[in-house]
């Protein structure tokens, strides 16, 4: 199958982000992701993102971020698609798509672009010059600010290699006037993980993004086979019974979004070690019981421990 075919017939599915493990000393530790990973692809998670805002993207160097794609992509040895995350400046994001394609990953996710002056037009050139160093991966756009309305939206997507759209803001009436705005061929999945997905769902999109996936990816995987199946009221009931999860996650301006996910894999046996900063950690007293509870609720704990 050639390069870059088999992540777009995965973009239905879950696009797994996963986690960065940091040692005592705040450097990477690559070796304490094989578990992730290998309980992920056992689960059948059908895409692995490094490199993702689970990942702690922006707390990486650049020089972080390509050892971190090189190593996940050896521990993965293609058992799964690898998505590869990249951004940040367009000098660093073309250091990092050129790492990317050296270490074998089957597709780029582009972050958008943070920076304070930036301009739909500008985001146009921005993404032109990734794909032109980009060895013809598919390119997926991460979208977290549709401020930039749908016209743009359409002219990004209209640049040769976009495959698809990630999609991660609360809008769904925007992302339906997207969608009929856009190609036929793009891809549209929900960047805002478990919760919003029957919402996105419900307008057309496929597939989710979720970070839940280092910790328990077998609830993910029952989500997306209910949204399949188009039987919601499951997927939904599977959602809510990680509401105290995801509730810890949304706290503190969602600055404990990886700080969940970390201190869960603490408590099951997977030390990853803290987020950087200005990510919160740790978690408060209050915070980390509600964890604990809910990890023993579910049986995680016992899982792991067995």
């Amino acid at each position: 199958m050639p390069t870059g075919q088999r992540i777009t017939q995965r973009l239905h599915g879950i696009s797994g982000i996963l986690v960065t493990p940091f040692d005592r000393d705040d450097c990477l530790e690559m070796k304490k992701l094989r578990p992730i990973i290998d309980r992920s692809v056992e689960a059948g998670i059908h895409i692995l993102v490094a490199n993702g805002n689970t990942g702690e993207f922006y707390a990486l160097t650049t020089a972080e971020a390509e050892a971190y794609v090189a190593a996940a992509a050896e521990m993965l040895d293609g058992r799964a698609p690898l998505l590869a995350g990249v951004g940040r400046s367009v000098g660093d994001a073309v250091a990092l798509t050129k790492a990317s394609v050296r270490a074998g990953a089957e597709g780029l996710m582009i972050h958008q672009p943070p920076d304070p002056f930036v301009s739909p037009r500008g985001i146009v050139d921005y993404i032109s010059r990734i794909r032109d160093v980009s060895d013809g991966l598919p390119l997926m756009l991460y979208l977290r600010n549709d401020t930039i309305g749908t016209a743009n939206i359409a002219a990004l997507c209209a640049i040769e290699g976009v495959a698809g759209v990630k999609w991660a803001t609360p809008n769904p009436l925007k992302l339906a006037e997207a969608m009929k705005a856009c190609p036929d061929h793009i891809v549209w999945v929900g960047g805002l993980a478990e919760v919003w997905a029957p919402t996105f769902y419900a307008v057309g999109a496929r597939g989710f993004t979720s970070g839940l996936i280092n910790v328990w990816p077998e609830r993910s995987m029952e989500i997306h086979a209910a949204l399949e199946a188009g039987d919601c009221a499951t997927a939904r009931a599977r959602i809510a019974d990680m509401e105290v999860f995801e509730d810890i996650r949304a706290q503190e301006m969602n600055g404990t979004n990886v700080t969940g996910v970390k201190t869960a894999l603490q408590m099951i046996g997977l030390d990853c070690g803290p987020t950087r900063p200005p990510s919160a950690w740790p978690l408060t007293n209050r915070q980390s019981e509600a964890l604990g509870g809910f990890l023993r609720d579910n049986g995680l704990l016992q899982a792991q421990a067995s």
